[in-house]
């Protein structure tokens, strides 16, 4: 499990993101690079880290579920997710 506070502040990043993107959107659109450089450093997307929704594990993690794999494979055989079933062969 992470921190509390990592995944708080992961949170507060995305928060932060959001607030910003559409005067972001304008500014790169006018070719505007000087007031790029006045937004919060924060508020670019490429600074955001995927983490699982659920421990918050930020390495091992899948897009397609928003969780680690960790969790995706106590879910999975725990018969959560629907659809999907362990292989065998």
């Amino acid at each position: 499990m992470a921190k509390e506070s990592a995944k708080a502040k992961a949170l507060k990043k995305e928060r932060l993101v959001a607030k910003y993107a559409e005067k972001r959107a304008a500014l790169k659109a006018a070719n505007d690079y000087e007031g790029l450089n006045q937004l919060p450093r924060c508020a670019s997307p490429v600074r955001l880290h995927n983490r699982c929704k659920i421990s918050g594990r930020p390495r091992g993690y899948m897009r397609q579920f928003g969780i680690s794999r960790i969790a995706f494979r106590e879910m999975a055989l725990a018969g959560k997710i629907p659809g999907v079933t362990k292989a065998s062969w």
